[in-house]
């Protein structure tokens, strides 16, 4: 399909509640838990990711199995949403969609940077955006963030990476260049959205996910120790911050968390956000966004069933089962607890 036409959200949406009943529940995270990979691996093949882990078995086992699985059942899931698509409802989507594209150019620089092996970094990458195969090949093949950067060059990521280059070589902190990346995303994905009411509260989600954005992006850029603004990481499109507003907020969570919770957010969130008061860390703080996001998307697409938002709801969920399940598996291979496992799942 194309974005050419009209669109189709009846049909789409109808196919997206299908799968949205097939994902695991917290009864299955919880039996993952107590498994070996073995068994994950096992289990997974007796649900959605049959068809993934039976093709990719004989070539990969244990956690990098589970890994692959993951992300090709993921990609899979994606393009067969955009197959389903057609007008203004398939680029809205496939705008979504790049935000892959961005998780991927973030984690060839973070694989650069700490000089990963080529396969680790290449079994965290999600093709689910708009890089073909030799787009993606040619980031795994760079060798300096440089050479990254230059395999850019003609996309959207490419200018902000390189202004924002000679800070990071000044600096030695991935924050400017993960902040240009997210920059360049949300600055396309905002952009002439449209203005019926379903477009507006899918905007309004968008600008709450910057909005969240900005708050980590600013915590990580602190806790990281180095001597720069956060303001001049702050990504437009949110509401809740101006660039001076974070910078003054960044510097103490608890005052973060406060304002976040006293803000328009308070009532559409709900529990979910008041989770935000407890978080004791930056990954902690991280996940109750995650589970924020996660319900306001949820209650989007309750509210306009006909639209957009059940399927960005959708894409949203999926993505978290994806990322609990890696959790899982990496939390087994080294050796942490259930309990241990279970901290670092997001769940709503």
């Amino acid at each position: 399909m194309s974005a050419a036409g009209s669109s189709n959200p009846e049909y789409v949406v109808a196919r997206v509640r299908a799968r949205r009943g097939s994902l695991y529940g917290d009864e299955e995270y919880r039996k993952l838990t107590r498994m070996t990979p073995a068994e994950i691996a096992r289990f997974m093949e007796e649900s959605s990711y049959g068809r993934e882990i039976n093709a990719l078995g004989s070539r990969h086992g244990g956690v990098d199995l589970i890994e692959y699985a993951l992300n090709r059942n993921l990609a899979q899931q994606f393009e067969g949403i955009l197959e389903w698509s057609e007008g203004r409802l398939y680029d809205q989507i496939a705008r979504y969609l790049r935000k892959f594209d961005a998780w991927n150019v973030k984690t060839v620089i973070r694989g650069v940077y700490t000089d990963a092996d080529q396969s680790d970094v290449e079994v965290d990458l999600i093709r689910a955006g708009e890089f073909d195969d030799r787009r993606i090949r040619r980031l795994l093949e760079a060798d300096s963030i440089d050479a990254v950067v230059e395999a850019l060059e003609d996309t959207i990521y490419g200018p902000p990476l390189r202004e924002a280059y000679a800070e990071y070589e000044e600096t030695d902190v991935l924050v400017p260049l993960e902040n240009a990346v997210d920059r360049a995303f949300y600055e396309r994905l905002l952009s002439g959205l449209g203005d019926d009411e379903p477009t507006r509260q899918y905007e309004a989600f968008l600008k709450a996910e910057v909005d969240f954005r900005n708050a980590t992006n600013a915590l990580r850029l602190a806790r990281s120790g180095a001597d720069v603004d956060p303001a001049a990481y702050f990504i437009e499109g949110g509401e809740l911050f101006t660039r001076g507003s974070l910078a003054r907020l960044a510097r103490n969570l608890d005052e973060l968390v406060e304002y976040i919770a006293d803000s328009q957010y308070a009532d559409e969130l709900g529990p979910a956000l008041r989770e935000l008061e407890e978080a004791d860390s930056l990954i902690a703080f991280e996940h109750a966004t995650d589970r924020a996001l996660l319900a306001y998307g949820d209650r989007l697409g309750t509210v306009h069933p006909v639209s957009i938002t059940p399927v960005i709801s959708y894409i949203l969920a999926k993505e978290r089962e994806v990322e609990n399940i890696r959790a899982i598996a990496r939390g087994k291979e080294a050796g942490l607890s259930p309990d241990e496992i279970e901290s670092e799942l997001v769940i709503t």
